[in-house]
């Protein structure tokens, strides 16, 4: 009897440059493309076993069996990975996160990643980083982000062929901190997928992705330049253009919370006493602290002074997703 099974384990990413709004939702083809950093301390565990014992898939996350929309998608997923492998049998999926999932900090990047990695190479495939990433993609659009290590780049492409990422700079090319304030560990009401599916409601979504392209270039180049002073407002800013169209959907989103706002005018405030830090926001109410590694300590250590901030987790750049056992 035969059992086949891998063990991936993936980062999260922040995105310096983001995309919101698809313009192919079946392939999960960005409006625009992206730039991220991955995660070190934000991480996916995925064992998948394929087994003829198993009548159906099982899936169980943080100790807990899923059931319902959650299920399929990642069911979904594996038939992907059953029909590249030409395999039939059912699988038992275990994933734990190091953080908290639903709260807006990349769960279905690092998740599906690690799953796409898991799943490949338990069903007998070896797959190139491009051919994991777009199968990742398929997954959660910003998984296909977490494939390479450290700095990565998804570029839009034209067809689902040529829309993948690939790395731009590796982990140590620069120690950037990514400082996270969770305000919140609550699921978002609003998922990131019904986000996206709302964007072009909002009469900014055309105007932003048309924006992107120059200030992607901009940031790629501060980032490999290591130029913080050019970067920071510039995911600043892009922050601010994903949230605006959010804010003005159809119906609005509104991911923010008053300790979110609190944030934002707190470290504007910090920056204009010399402290070179600059803050973004995922889909959702915990803020992203970006600083050198030098300011880690102090920018941290004002964070815990905050009323609202529940818990401070740290990161630097994380590798790619790879596989750990067999």
């Amino acid at each position: 009897m035969y059992v086949l099974e891998a063990t991936a384990v993936a980062c999260a990413n922040i995105a310096f440059i983001k995309y919101w709004g698809k313009r192919d939702a079946e392939l999960n083809l960005p409006a625009n493309s992206s730039l991220s950093m991955n995660l070190d301390r934000l991480t996916t565990l995925t064992t998948v076993e394929f087994s003829p014992n198993y009548d159906d898939d099982l899936v169980i996350l943080d100790g807990r069996e899923e059931t319902g929309a959650a299920r399929q998608r990642i069911v979904t997923h594996l038939d992907r990975v059953r029909a590249m492998a030409g395999l039939r049998a059912r699988a038992k999926v275990v994933s734990e996160n190091s953080f908290p999932v639903g709260a807006g900090l990349a769960s279905s990047a690092s998740g599906f990643a690690a799953l796409s990695l898991a799943a490949s190479r338990a069903a007998g495939l070896e797959l190139s980083q491009q051919e994991l990433s777009i199968l990742a993609r398929f997954g959660s659009g910003s998984a296909c982000r977490s494939v390479p290590g450290g700095f990565t780049e998804w570029t839009a492409g034209t067809c689902s062929e040529d829309s993948f990422a690939t790395q731009i700079a590796p982990p140590e090319h620069w120690e950037l901190r990514d400082v996270i304030a969770i305000v919140s560990r609550a699921h978002k009401r609003v998922g990131s997928t019904e986000g996206h599916a709302l964007a072009p409601t909002s009469h900014l979504h055309q105007a932003r992705v048309a924006s992107v392209a120059e200030r992607l270039a901009q940031a790629k180049a501060a980032l490999l330049e290591k130029d913080l002073a050019t970067l920071g407002p510039l995911i600043e800013e892009d922050a601010f253009s994903m949230h605006a169209v959010m804010m003005t959907s159809r119906p609005p989103i509104h991911y923010w919370l008053p300790s979110s706002i609190r944030l934002i005018h707190e470290v504007q405030n910090w920056r204009a006493e010399g402290l070179e830090v600059y803050f973004t926001f995922d889909a959702g109410p915990n803020v992203h602290l970006i600083c050198q590694a030098g300011d880690q300590a102090e920018v941290e250590r004002r964070l815990k002074g905050i009323e609202g901030v529940l818990e401070v987790i740290v990161s630097g750049p994380g590798p790619g997703a790879r596989v750990i056992a067999p």
